[in-house]
């Protein structure tokens, strides 16, 4: 156990120096973090935490930081959102919203919602719509697109009359395009803040 704490404990110093000065530290500035004499005494615990996955090998010798170090998010755990239970607050990993939420970064993009048409699948007025585009839209997925000029956000649908948009709200009507069907991307999350 006293080991496991001395990792926790240098991972907590690499953590604190990125925030600091948003790059890894040099060997020698690592020797002085984690209190060695030498920076010789380093190439252990480095080659643990790339072990581990905290580290990887950067150019020139160096390393850099994955993003278990320069994620800025923890996940404690997990809450579950039926019927209480004991709550217990372990550091599982910290995480990074951008690469778990994100794919394909140069075919990703954010919008804000307006409308109310795909409120019974969760996704309200200012909510954020992460979308990625250029994948072909399997029956089900939600999609942006733009319908004889119209842009707009539906779950997609085929059968035997063509391509069909249906609203995730009894008030609004399936959509059929008359014209044009031009899909700006697959909705792949949803991110809503509270306050």
């Amino acid at each position: 156990m006293p080991r496991r704490m001395a990792l926790l404990e240098k991972i907590a110093r690499l953590r604190a120096f990125h925030r600091r000065e948003g790059r890894p530290p040099s060997f020698a500035e690592m020797a002085a973090l984690f209190g060695y004499a030498s920076k010789n005494a380093v190439y252990g615990p480095v080659r643990r935490l790339i072990e581990l996955g905290y580290l990887r090998r950067g150019g020139g010798g160096r390393v850099a930081f994955t993003p278990k170090i320069s994620a800025r998010t923890a996940v404690l755990g997990s809450v579950q959102a039926g019927f209480p239970s004991p709550a217990e607050e372990d550091l599982a990993d910290m995480i990074n919203l951008d690469e778990f939420l994100i794919q394909r970064p140069d075919a990703t993009y954010l919008l804000t919602v307006s409308g109310d048409s795909m409120q019974e699948a969760g996704i309200l007025p200012g909510d954020l719509v992460l979308v990625e585009k250029g994948a072909a839209p399997n029956p089900g997925d939600i999609v942006v697109a733009q319908v004889d000029g119209e842009w707009t956000m539906k779950y997609f649908g085929r059968n035997r009359q063509g391509v069909y948009l249906d609203p995730a709200n009894p008030k609004y009507r399936r959509i059929r395009p008359g014209q044009s069907l031009t899909i700006g991307g697959i909705v792949r999350a949803v991110i809503r803040k509270y306050r």
